[in-house]
């Protein structure tokens, strides 16, 4: 096969860890060529069979790629299949790439799967002579293999929609100053209501000096606080509120530390939002947030009839299936942090215990693996994905799709503590959700400051 070394063409080679993060990977090249390794076919067959999200994610794989060649005649599986879009048309081609097996070619031992893949590249790049030959993979060790060897190696980056943490929105604009007297100063106003004001969207990211999006926060050093409500593209109309009103609003008995808190609260408690995002360091609130808010929205409220929690934990697929007991009991390790907080809510109680029996008979709050999560819909309930910062955009996505009529999506983490050897700050299902929910008026995202466990939390969290 050679390539016009005018025409700018690439030859991907995807490694498995690329399907399993993104089943429809082979779309997002163009016009590019796109090679399977048979090396990587069998690592999915291996991969396919079992209950876990890993397996599932295996067959999708699969069954993307059996979309593609499965009516191909021999000759053009061998050669490249065209590569079907979603408009009808045709763009790149898509082949396997068989194993090399010309030994003096081998450039590393063949006793791992990522060296065969390497070898059977190296033997690629010399019959491609005018053709830049790319591999693919999630795997940073492969990638620096593969250069190691003279051979070009990328992430995977078709579904990061930031280069760096820093560009993520907060949900929040803080203003130096007064707003009002800044924002006479760029545009005299005339105030439009006592709730809600309309003012022009460029007059507000001049002030701000960034991009603003529905559902975010101002807060200025005088104590004014308001969301952006509504946005028609020209004009932004700002919800009005008041500071102390924030500050004073409490969930299930819990108040706000901090403004930031107090802000997650107003999104948890709204009604008309259906999906919240709480980032923020290890301590600083998330999940004590989330489940007093559940328990607000449940008992005291009736809006759902049940809280659903579940957590992405590195290991849990292969772990869950090991341990002792029930679903329910089986979970009960990886999602202590929900018990922990329940008691915190508890402990001023006259008798903590019969208050957690009370808020349990009340409303059903029901631990589950991701594995339960995939392939259900749930009605009116709101579920809580907790160290969501461990799923790829795919597992997220394959989440929140699970919403019916009346439910209400949290999604928690720390994006600087991901457990997932092929997951990043800025390719973390997490980021991806925040980013692509950003503007829908349905949706909001918080990242919380500070550590508020305690103290030594704190320090260590600044410190270590």
């Amino acid at each position: 096969m050679t390539l016009d070394s005018d025409s700018g063409l690439r030859v991907y080679v995807l490694d498995t860890n690329v399907l399993i993060h993104d089943p429809s990977a082979i779309y997002k090249f163009e016009e590019h060529r796109v090679k399977i390794p048979m090396v990587v076919l069998e690592e999915l067959d291996k991969l396919k069979v079992g209950p876990t999200s890993v397996a599932a994610d295996a067959r999708q794989a699969v069954r993307t790629l059996e979309g593609v060649l499965g009516k191909a005649s021999v000759a053009e599986v061998m050669n490249g299949v065209p590569i079907p879009r979603a408009s009808g048309e045709t763009l790149g081609l898509i082949s396997i790439l068989m194993p090399n097996k010309e030994s003096a070619e081998q450039s590393l031992s063949n006793h791992l799967n990522d060296n065969k893949i390497i070898n059977d590249l190296l033997a690629l790049q010399k019959n491609v002579l005018d053709a830049e030959v790319v591999l693919v993979t999630k795997d940073i060790n492969m990638r620096l293999k593969a250069r190691g060897c003279g051979l070009q190696s990328e992430d995977y980056h078709n579904d990061q929609l930031i280069s760096d943490l820093n560009s993520l929105a907060t949900g929040y604009h803080a203003i130096e100053g007064s707003f009002w007297e800044r924002v006479e100063a760029i545009a005299p106003q005339r105030p439009s209501g006592e709730k809600y004001h309309v003012m022009s969207k460029e007059v507000i990211q001049q002030l701000v000096g960034a991009p603003v999006y529905v559902n975010q926060f101002l807060y200025d050093e005088n104590d004014f606080v308001c969301r952006t409500h509504k946005d028609d593209g020209e004009n932004i109309a700002i919800e009005l509120l008041n500071h102390g009103s924030m500050m004073r609003q409490k969930a299930w008995g819990l108040a706000p530390r901090d403004i930031h808190q107090a802000m997650a609260i107003h999104l948890l408690l709204s009604p008309d939002i259906d999906l919240v995002c709480l980032n923020g360091a290890a301590g600083s609130g998330k999940t004590i947030l989330a489940l007093a808010c559940a328990l607000e929205l449940t008992v005291e409220k009736s809006i759902y009839k049940r809280i659903l929690a579940t957590r992405s934990t590195r290991g849990l697929d292969e772990d869950i299936g090991f341990l002792p007991g029930t679903e329910a009991e089986k979970m009960q390790p990886w999602l202590g942090a929900f018990t922990d907080n329940l008691e915190v809510l508890h402990a001023e109680d006259f008798d903590p215990v019969s208050s957690e029996d009370y808020v349990g008979s009340k409303v059903p709050i029901q631990f589950k693996s991701l594995n339960f999560v995939r392939g259900r819909s749930f009605q009116q309930t709101l579920l809580i994905v907790d160290e969501a910062q461990n799923l790829t955009p795919h597992q997220v996505k394959t989440i929140v799709t699970r919403a019916g009529q009346g439910t209400k999506v949290v999604c928690l983490g720390n994006l600087a503590q991901i457990d997932t050897p092929y997951l990043g700050s800025t390719s973390s299902g997490l980021t991806y959700i925040s980013e692509r929910f950003k503007g829908f008026e349905h949706a909001g995202s918080i990242t919380l400051q500070g550590v508020a466990r305690s103290r030594l939390a704190a320090f260590a969290e600044s410190h270590l």
